[in-house]
């Protein structure tokens, strides 16, 4: 009977670490009012994760474009737009590429964590990463 419990225990616990990710859809919030903002995607491509703006809550936003925003993305459509690229798996973080505030158009070196399967921590920064700003992002329901 130990034996069983042992083996469903190690099972259970397998598929559930590894059902651990942080890939698919993230609900971004305004710092001000703390309601979604808009649903993010992140994705992974040639091992490095990516993300894009899947969806904006506000229907009056959903068709603004990068106004602040540099080269290819100058006034680019916000929705779909990539905003996180090139991050590598370092461990329990991705970290080592950038995300684009398309707010005010300026692009951070970032990391990125899974605290548990529904809670991702952003940390964006410029230099050192404790000159920045952490956001936290909650997984988006399937619909």
């Amino acid at each position: 009977m130990k034996k069983k419990l042992v083996l469903i225990f190690s099972v259970f616990f397998t598929i559930s670490s590894f059902s651990q990710t942080i890939f698919g859809n993230w609900n971004s919030y305004d710092e001000e009012t703390n309601k979604i903002e808009s649903v993010i995607e992140v994705y992974e491509k040639d091992t490095k994760a990516f993300a894009k703006i899947i969806s904006i809550s506000d229907a009056n936003r959903s068709s603004a474009t990068c106004v602040e925003c540099s080269g290819k993305r100058k006034n680019a459509p916000i929705l779909g737009m990539n905003i996180l690229t090139g991050l590598k798996k370092d461990g329990n973080e991705w970290s080592g590429g950038k995300i684009l505030d398309p707010k005010n158009g300026k692009e951070y070196k970032c990391y990125i964590q899974l605290l548990d399967h529904n809670t991702l921590k952003l940390r964006g920064y410029i230099g050192l990463s404790m000159f920045g700003r952490t956001a936290i992002w909650k997984r988006a329901k399937k619909n």
